[in-house]
């Protein structure tokens, strides 16, 4: 049987909310980049990016304690 991926935030690999963290976890990538493309969405979108953090930072459940 598959296992299901949920999309949580991360509560080992984080830096302020784990939304990074957690959306590098989903996709099987570095959770550096997924920082690097908010950093730069931010500086492009004159904060568009941070909004979007902070709904992401809301939304998205944290992972649970194991």
């Amino acid at each position: 049987m598959t296992e299901v991926k949920k999309l949580t935030r991360s509560n080992t690999n984080k830096m302020i909310a784990g939304v990074c963290g957690g959306l590098g976890e989903f996709l099987a990538i570095d959770p550096t980049i997924v920082r690097l493309v908010f950093a730069f969405g931010f500086v492009a979108s004159f904060g568009t990016a941070l909004l979007a953090y902070l709904v992401l930072a809301i939304v998205i459940p944290p992972a649970e304690m194991v």
